[in-house]
């Protein structure tokens, strides 16, 4: 049995990835035309994906370009921040790990690194400093990649996946300046910054008040559309000697909202539930399937919030918009206008819900269904 073209939990390879023509095509040449670059979306939108498709293009036909991809989401202070920084600058700078271990003569004059390799050093390679010494001169590791880009005589692009966790860091406000205003002087490095938590993102890019404030140009994914996901089901499953008619491949993004994770997966879930041809029996047990493997995380969402802001999200499912009208408030018990405000910034700063064209609706589209059903007794499809 071949395997499964739909892949979701992780970044999706070539073959999986789809559409984006126009977003991949922009980013392309902002990252090789020295436009720094911040994408803002929903999680599980396929930013990571995007970027990383960009990246194995820029490496194929961009010789003169290095890439570097750094994902933030499990550095959680400052100094692992800057280390890891450094050594993924590093490896990205060069493919002969000898040039990597003579990086401290190369590179640095005030800070010492302290260099370690394992038995196999593109596994096993390692940065580190001296604490004190690296607060006193982190300007050099922020500006390690324009120092590196000068004396090799290339072009580093540097992308910073969950690029928001640096806030949650107590020195975050110091850094940040720090950051602006080293890498907005680097001539040959070019940034690409991206985050699963979009307020955050926004907070961080579009506040005037704050340094990153037109660091460079914003992307605001969009979903891919029916059409493209239609098409990308039915050569998809026609790769593997199966078939889905149009209908059905319609269906898919329909009831995941053009959601990329959710598409993938119940696509996914389809597929293996088909031996030749799928159907709408096939799509109704695969979204079951999805729902149940789901439920747990769907609990615990609503174990996690109060009462009125789950009150809210049924007024959300429900279509309403006038959340502070006293019918509204005295229907679904959302209690005070000012509740009802604080509910909604709650719900939207944790990704639960988000306004679309003037009004509110579910993030996941999966938990929508599985909400509906719980509370509601709607059926699925």
């Amino acid at each position: 049995m071949p395997d499964s073209p739909f892949i979701y939990g992780s970044t999706v390879s070539q073959q999986s990835f789809t559409d984006r023509e126009d977003d991949s095509k922009k980013l392309f040449q902002n990252l090789t035309q020295g436009i720094n670059t911040t994408i803002i979306s929903p999680r599980r939108w396929g930013k990571s994906s995007l970027v990383e498709k960009v990246i194995l293009d820029i490496q194929s036909k961009k010789k003169t370009h290095k890439t570097v991809l750094i994902d933030l989401f499990t550095v959680s202070t400052e100094e692992e921040f800057l280390e890891s920084f450094a050594r993924e600058v590093i490896k990205a700078s060069s493919t002969k790990w000898q040039e990597w271990v003579s990086a401290g003569k190369l590179f640095f004059k005030r800070l010492i690194p302290k260099i370690s390799v394992g038995s196999d050093p593109t596994m096993d390679f390692n940065v580190s400093f001296d604490w004190n010494d690296l607060e006193r001169h982190k300007d050099e590791i922020l500006n390690l990649p324009e120092t590196i880009a000068q004396q090799k005589k290339i072009n580093l692009i540097v992308c910073l996946d969950e690029f928001q966790n640096l806030a949650t860091f107590k020195s975050y406000n110091h850094l940040e300046k720090q950051m602006r205003a080293n890498w907005q002087r680097h001539k040959k490095v070019t940034y690409c910054l991206y985050g699963s938590k979009r307020h955050m993102m926004s907070e961080i890019f579009n506040n005037p008040s704050k340094p990153f404030y037109r660091f460079g140009d914003i992307m605001l994914l969009q979903k891919i559309s029916s059409e493209d996901w239609e098409k990308f089901l039915i050569q998809s499953f026609s790769s593997t000697g199966k078939s889905i008619a149009p209908e059905c491949a319609s269906k898919i993004p329909l009831l995941m909202k053009n959601h990329s994770w959710y598409v993938q997966q119940l696509a996914h879930y389809t597929w293996l539930k088909t031996t030749k041809k799928a159907d709408q029996t096939q799509i109704s047990s695969a979204l079951n399937e999805l729902i149940r493997a789901n439920t747990p995380f769907y609990q615990k969402e609503v174990e996690s919030i109060s009462t009125t802001q789950l009150n809210l999200l049924k007024a959300v499912v429900k279509g309403e918009t006038q959340f502070t009208s006293t019918k509204v408030m005295n229907t679904y018990r959302l209690g005070t206008p000012r509740n009802v405000s604080k509910n909604k910034t709650i719900l939207v700063n944790s990704d639960v819900i988000h306004q679309v064209n003037g009004h509110y609706e579910f993030l996941d589209p999966a938990f929508e269904l599985w909400f509906r059903k719980q509370y509601f007794n709607e059926a699925y499809d």
